[in-house]
């Protein structure tokens, strides 16, 4: 399973977006089923703006199960807390920590983003160790 963050969701689905072919053509290799978080739609769906039809076509592949969609519970959405106070000097949103949640929770380690910078600097702790996040972007 792939982690996937909001600006390939806006790119992909926003075809006036400099990122789409670019997102596109790495959603054409991508063989694993994709999943995010709802701070992560949620933000998707605010930059698309809610009647366009990037907006609509995230709907329709949410809906269509393109898109696995992760609700964070009690302890998920402290530990997202946690990771925004760590990285503070960065800074880290709900979003971005809502995915590090998820891939600490489900054992992933590959994350489709156009953030780079973000999330080369991000780890997955696992135990003892802290690993880095496999990107795919």
């Amino acid at each position: 399973m792939i982690l996937t963050d909001t600006g390939p969701l806006v790119a992909l689905f926003d075809p006036a977006d400099h990122d789409h072919g670019r997102c596109a053509a790495i959603l054409s290799r991508i063989e694993e089923p994709l999943c995010t978080t709802v701070p992560v739609l949620t933000e998707a769906f605010h930059l698309l703006a809610p009647a366009s039809i990037g907006s609509q076509r995230l709907m329709d592949f949410v809906s269509a199960r393109g898109l696995t969609v992760w609700f964070l519970d009690d302890r998920a959405l402290i530990r997202a807390f946690e990771l925004m106070l760590k990285y503070a000097d960065h800074p880290m949103d709900l979003a971005d920590a809502s995915l590090v949640v998820l891939a600490e929770t489900m054992n992933l380690h590959k994350v489709f983003t156009i953030d780079r910078g973000d999330f080369g600097s991000y780890r997955i702790k696992r135990g003892h160790r802290h690993l880095p996040f496999e990107i795919l972007g």
